[in-house]
């Protein structure tokens, strides 16, 4: 049966249909293909990165912060209200990356932000 997916599991080809359920019969593993692609759109979702209000931000962007931050390893505090423009989005701790205006380069986490 070449329409149905690999076992999520064991990488199976040897899936088939019983009833509502794809089943494995190698590793026994028995799943729904509406549950899986409801975790891979929920997966997408969680990967996009949105800022405080849940709106999705995108390289290039303009934000502005929403709280006070103190700067690690300096006297600095960026200052509610500051417009950070031309962010890039990055994997890690931090979403952002960015450079502000007497600061100088830094690393934001998206949920201190909203898109301006």
């Amino acid at each position: 049966m070449p329409g149905l997916p690999p076992c999520p599991q064991c990488g199976s080809t040897y899936t088939y249909e019983d009833g509502a359920l794809l089943v494995c019969p190698e590793c026994a593993h028995e799943w729904s293909p509406a549950e899986q692609a409801e975790q891979a759109a929920a997966e997408a979702r969680a990967a996009q990165v949105c800022d405080a209000n849940g709106t999705p931000l995108a390289d290039g962007d303009s934000v502005v912060v929403i709280k006070d931050l103190k700067v690690k390893g300096s006297s600095l505090v960026v200052k509610v209200g500051t417009k950070v423009r031309n962010i890039r989005l990055v994997d890690g701790d931090h979403d952002i990356d960015c450079r502000i205006d007497g600061v100088g380069q830094m690393g934001l986490k998206s949920e201190f932000v909203r898109k301006a």
